[in-house]
């Protein structure tokens, strides 16, 4: 019997991965692994520049251009994606400056005047409608510069100008002890919904997908009568099973190998992995700096068993699951309608893994985190988030188990009846049927 279970895994594992579409899909998904994590270089090779200069070129007729400089310099520090802009005092008339300004540098001229009643104006030219973070760092800028020209035109003295202008100096106490890291958490639990849900929905997408269309296939060419004169149901069962987690595994691998292949090509390219003068994201080595701090990898060991058990049992669930469906169908169509229930059940999960972190301390996302179809989405997420214990994570297995054992128990008395059957007339009478019937 194990012989035949390992060539049907063989011969199933074969029809997906030697054809044609594997390979030109995998190709196009390195080609496209590498365009996304070198997005810069790309954008760059086609004539953008992330690294290009620009100007905010000022008209100064009022004499603050060393405060605006200052203040503008102080506050483009603390948003990223700003350090490309330079002030510049401008040398040419306005009307010349105008005449330069385009969609090739878009650079920005800001024009400051003296205004006997509100002490100063200023009006920005620009080619296109401004950034709207730009529009805010040069508003705050000028403000500042305003309010400090204003209390000088006053005649205050210069030591209380200074105690007025200077920034005030906040002093932040956090009494609970156990927020003292949020901040590296929600980003963290950001980075979560990308590391973690989104290949683990794929992957059980894809499984959905290959073991009904594999199991349609057979039916629809007869070949599952001359399959089954050989092997037990169980049997065929456990290979398309197995076949299908396997591949879905390969694909995982790949995908991986693909992101390294990517990130090495990065590497060479720009020296380092790091997207920081881009504004993208983080240096790598900040944000492993940032798992650390957070305590995120503390709990991943921690948790690592029982995530090993949430991610096999779950491929098992969704597997016999959508192997039960298939067997009851009689074309890839009809499978298509009856797993729709099965899609919506899966993104339910994945938006609630998604939101997780806006569920903070919510009993909901709690209970929801225990419904064994849910679990892989959402149980370790909110342990990883700090709002469950180790204690829900393993009440979410052994749910799991269970459910997955129930399932394998009464699913195979509707699947040996299904991959036979080949109306659709009294079917779920037959199903209902088989439900009801004694094991042999």
């Amino acid at each position: 019997m194990k012989t035949k279970i390992k060539f049907l895994i063989k011969q199933s594992l074969e029809k997906k991965i030697k054809t044609k579409w594997f390979k030109v899909v995998n190709i196009l998904l390195c080609l496209l692994l590498i365009v996304i994590v070198n997005i810069d270089t790309v954008i760059n090779a086609f004539g953008g520049d992330f690294k290009e200069e620009k100007e905010i070129l000022v008209v100064d007729e009022v004499g603050v251009f060393d405060n605006f400089s200052k203040y503008f310099n102080e506050l483009k520090s603390s948003v990223e994606d700003m350090a490309n802009y330079e002030v510049k005092l401008a040398d040419e008339s306005i009307e010349n400056i105008k005449e330069t300004l385009d969609q090739d540098n878009d650079n920005i001229l800001v024009v400051i005047n003296k205004d006997d009643v509100k002490y100063m104006t200023a009006t920005v030219y620009s080619y296109d409608q401004i950034d709207m973070i730009v529009n805010q760092l040069l508003n705050s800028a000028l403000t500042s510069v305003k309010g400090e020209y204003a209390l000088n035109m006053s005649n205050i003295n210069q030591n209380d100008l200074i105690n007025i202008t200077s920034p005030i100096e906040l002093n932040s106490v956090v009494l609970n002890e156990d927020a003292e890291n949020s901040e590296a958490k929600d980003l963290v639990g950001a980075s979560l919904i990308t590391v973690f849900l989104v290949p683990f929905f794929i992957l059980i997408v894809i499984l959905v997908q290959m073991i009904g269309a594999e199991i349609n296939d057979e039916k629809t060419t007869r070949g599952m009568e001359i399959i089954i004169s050989n092997v037990s149901p169980e049997a065929h069962l456990f290979s398309k099973i197995i076949a299908t987690t396997l591949f879905s595994l390969l694909q995982l691998g790949l995908m991986l190998l693909y992101g390294g292949i990517s990130l090495g090509i990065r590497y060479v390219i720009n020296g380092g992995l790091g997207f920081s003068s881009t504004g993208i994201g983080l240096e790598i080595n900040d944000f492993l700096d940032l798992l650390k701090s957070s305590g995120f990898l503390n709990l991943l060991w921690q948790g690592l068993p029982a995530f090993i058990i949430l991610f096999v049992f779950s491929f098992l669930i969704y597997a016999l699951l959508a192997a039960v469906l298939a067997s009851m169908t009689t074309s890839i169509e009809d499978y298509q309608q009856l797993q729709t229930p099965l899609m919506l059940v899966l993104m339910a999960g994945y938006y609630l893994g998604i939101m997780a972190s806006v569920f903070d301390g919510a009993l909901f996302i709690k209970i929801i985190s225990y419904i064994p179809f849910l679990s892989l989405l959402i149980a370790p997420t909110l342990f990883l988030l700090g709002q469950t214990t180790l204690i829900d994570l393993f009440i979410s297995c052994i749910l799991l188990i269970g459910t997955c054992y129930l399932l394998f128990k009464y699913g195979i008395r509707v699947y040996r009846v299904g991959i036979l059957n080949y109306a659709s007339k009294d079917l779920w009478k037959k199903v209902f049927k088989s439900l009801k019937r004694k094991e042999g």
